[in-house]
């Protein structure tokens, strides 16, 4: 995505991205929680999709939650709070400019804030989106996770095309 500038900044659009993913987060976890009894499941699309309402205590799809180390939740609120100034502190470097970087780094902004969120008032994160193909079950996930997953692909594609972009100038010269 080419970068459109200002000399004002985007920094308001930015974390309205950033809000918007925590706003659509709450609402479908609080969805989740109020009309689907925990471990209670609906097939959307029987044999791949189903909203199953699922509490992860461990950090993104699952790992960690079988610890039982009394310090995990404390941890996990800690790296989630280190790793959202660091993204803060990035798209405010970075927010000159409306890019592929921008966008990404909102999106994962928004969601590692509505996982936070879960921690520190319930410490658990819930999780609905469940899918499975043939005999492989995917770990259910959420809104904010798939903002981060997102977020993370446009970050890597970002680097990975601007890689290339910077080959074919140096080639051409």
């Amino acid at each position: 995505m080419k970068g459109i500038t200002s000399t004002n900044g985007l920094r308001k659009y930015f974390f309205l991205i950033a809000a918007g993913v925590l706003l659509l987060d709450r609402l479908a976890k609080w969805a989740v929680s109020e009309n689907l009894a925990l471990h209670d499941s609906i097939a959307i699309i029987p044999g791949f999709f189903h909203l199953t309402h699922v509490q992860n205590t461990g950090a993104a799809f699952g790992l960690f939650a079988e610890s039982t180390v009394h310090w995990k939740v404390g941890a996990l609120v800690s790296f989630s709070i280190i790793a959202l100034l660091v993204v803060s502190a990035l798209l405010w470097k970075h927010s000159h400019a409306l890019s592929t970087t921008t966008v990404g780094l909102s999106l994962i902004l928004g969601g590692a804030t509505g996982n936070l969120w879960d921690r520190l008032f319930s410490g658990h994160v819930v999780d609905f989106l469940d899918f499975s193909l043939g005999g492989y079950h995917w770990p259910a996930f959420n809104v904010a996770d798939s903002a981060i997953v997102i977020g993370a692909l446009l970050l890597v594609s970002e680097i990975v095309f601007a890689k290339s972009s910077n080959e074919a100038v140096k080639s051409s010269s």
